[in-house]
């Protein structure tokens, strides 16, 4: 079982899926594994505790997930509290798969070896340049993620080895052509059926409403007529790309910069390579010689492209002739960089040289000697950072200037942005999440709602909103938020209580002609004798749009008809009902070759239900300790 597991782990399956863990590692970052806590527990999973730590740092990515998916629309959904108990729910529903299956995976004896590890670092896009593996980049990354090279390693590790497991129950899934037919041809089926539509804005008229009624309405909810918080801000915004330089840099300026900075424009020297590799993984001797024996066919007079496609373990590489591409120095691994940079002529090629990887023969196909870039190619580059560093500069200077004057004169921001030399701007009265930029950020509108500023009408301090980007607000104006008056959504509640309203006789009206068929009589009749109309469709798909999707769920989860209809009611979500009279099923005919991609999709949606299934399994034969969630400070 477990050789097969582990054949699983190397399919197409599993690269997709460990591809999925790594995305998403890029994405949502890391902090949710790190860290060990003594607090209570959100979750424990036989035995195994998961922190409030961890669950705190994985609530926090999945939030800046969705941040960055809903844009500024996510402060609006954020604040139902049903929603983010969702959110936090599923939050500890992952954290509880991962730990069952780590510790499946750990009880099946499956492991990652060093060598695969390194393979999947090697090959991750987030450390490499030029399509090339980058130490340098590689320790950056890792180092801001706070991981040192062995923890990540161990953390890669425990990853893939999770997804070893969930590639042996994802890639050994299968369906049988049958199947496929099967599950093609209900897809696919169609279904014949009148039906007629209750509509509720035809009974409106019917309806009446009292005022006691609004008055109650309005009692008990008067939580939905709160006239939202609004303010009306004074403001100075400085922004050093928008300042106006008081002198223009001179072209004497570029040139003196250029020489004093020459060698930020030297162009290092690059070399083209191509190699052969023999990977010493497995016989480092037997690796030796057989690279000592290629490099005595190069010396006999062999071509190297020809060794390289015949003999290279590059596979990559070796398909070009065992290509590179350019390299510099601190790209490539110490040993492989010094033979190659010690070459002196093109075609050259070097003695058997080991790295961490193997065994290496490196040829010289070209060099590009360091150049120095020429004052004309750069000088317009040069004259733009120039005046960029004034002008930050003198973003600073106004900063300082202008924080010092606000605070000594606390009433009014007139004498700051004098200073500032900008224009004090002024918003309308405006929802708290309407603000307009640069003031709708998080620090800005805590600023705001301050104590010192919205009640005690100070200026507030100096706010970074960007780089090099700031900026200074006072309240003028502040409408707390407030129930609006019965006068003023009188009319609205009255609405909302005739459209209620109409839609119980809707159901009613429904129901007592449904009892009349239930009875004996005709649809035909009953649509003649109320007026109705009588709507067909004699071939309704799963997909179709032109029927409300709660008569086209409701039409495929009613019986097959046999010598008479199948008549049952339905409740619409626009709170109209409807009566629907199922006449014929057509199955659809499956013929010759399944459709790639249609085959495709029909599989994976049977692996995910299967996969979900194993979930509950786990789950269902695991000590699981489930308290609730508890809040995260928003």
């Amino acid at each position: 079982m477990l050789e097969k597991i582990r054949e699983g782990s190397q399919g197409p399956i599993a690269k997709v899926i460990l591809g999925a863990v790594i995305l998403s590692f890029a994405l949502a970052g890391i902090g949710g594994y790190l860290g060990q806590t003594t607090e209570q527990p959100v979750a424990e999973v036989n035995g195994v505790k998961i922190s409030q730590t961890e669950f705190s740092r994985a609530f926090q990515n999945e939030r800046a997930r969705l941040e960055q998916q809903f844009g500024e629309y996510f402060a609006q959904i954020a604040a139902d509290p049903n929603y983010m108990a969702q959110i936090r729910q599923g939050v500890v529903d992952r954290l509880v798969q991962q730990e069952l299956q780590t510790q499946l995976a750990a009880e099946l004896g499956l492991r990652v070896s060093d060598d695969s590890v390194k393979k999947a670092i090697l090959e991750l896009p987030y450390f490499q340049i030029g399509g090339q593996f980058n130490n340098d980049r590689y320790l950056q990354v890792i180092r801001q993620m706070n991981f040192q090279p062995d923890a990540f390693r161990e953390y890669l590790r425990k990853e893939m080895t999770r997804s070893q497991l969930i590639s042996a129950v994802a890639g050994t899934d299968f369906a049988l052509n049958s199947e496929l037919a099967s599950a093609i041809a209900l897809q696919q089926q169609t279904r014949s059926i009148d039906y007629v539509v209750i509509s509720k804005e035809s009974l409106q008229e019917n309806v009446a409403v009292s005022e006691q009624e609004i008055a109650d309405y309005y009692d008990l909810n008067t939580s939905q007529f709160l006239a939202p918080e609004q303010v009306s801000v004074s403001y100075i915004d400085l922004n050093a790309a928008n300042l106006t330089l008081e002198t223009h840099v001179s072209e004497a300026d570029v040139k003196a910069y250029y020489e004093q900075n020459s060698a930020q424009y030297i162009e290092p020297e690059k070399r083209r390579v191509s190699h052969i590799l023999i990977d010493n993984s497995e016989d480092d001797d037997a690796a030796k010689a057989k690279a000592e024996d290629l490099l005595t066919q190069l010396q006999q007079g062999t071509e190297f492209a020809t060794l390289a496609e015949s003999s290279s373990d590059d596979i990559v590489s070796a398909e070009m002739g065992g290509d590179l591409d350019w390299i510099e120095r601190d790209m490539m691994d110490p040993a492989f960089e010094d033979a190659a940079f010690a070459l002196a002529n093109k075609g050259d090629y070097s003695d058997v040289v080991q790295s961490e990887f193997g065994y290496h023969i490196i040829q010289l196909t070209d060099i590009q000697s360091q150049q120095v870039k020429a004052y004309d190619v750069v000088k317009a580059d040069l004259r733009a950072e120039l005046e960029r560093t004034e002008k930050v500069n003198a973003f600073y200077e106004k900063q300082t200037e202008m924080g010092a004057i606000a605070f000594e004169i606390s009433d009014t921001l007139v004498d700051a942005a004098e200073v500032a030399g900008v224009e004090v701007q002024t918003t309308e009265l405006v929802d708290r999440n309407a603000l307009p930029a640069p003031l709708n950020t998080p620090a800005v509108i805590a600023a705001i709602f301050s104590p010192d500023v919205l009640e005690d009408k100070m200026n507030s301090e100096v706010i970074e909103v960007g780089d090099e980007h700031v900026v200074l607000v006072r309240v003028k104006e502040h409408k707390p938020a407030a129930t609006k008056a019965l006068a003023d959504v009188s009319e609205q509640i009255k609405a909302r209580l005739v459209s209620q309203k109409a839609s119980e006789l809707a159901k009613e009206k429904a129901t007592t002609l449904y009892a009349e068929i239930a009875a004996g009589k005709s649809l035909t009749d009953l649509i003649a004798e109320q007026s109705l109309e009588l709507r067909q469709e004699a071939a309704l798909t799963r997909q179709a749009y032109s029927v409300s999707p709660a008569i086209v769920q409701h039409a495929f989860k009613m019986a097959h008809p046999t010598d008479t209809p199948v008549v049952e009611k339905v409740e619409l979500n626009n709170g109209d009902a409807a009566i629907v009279a199922l006449k014929s099923v057509t199955n659809a005919t499956v013929e010759g070759e399944i459709e790639a991609q249609l085959k495709q999709n029909i599989t994976m949606a049977q692996v995910n239900k299967n996969y979900m299934v194993f979930i509950e399994a786990l789950k269902a034969n695991a000590e699981l300790n489930l308290p609730k969630a508890q809040a995260v400070t928003e």
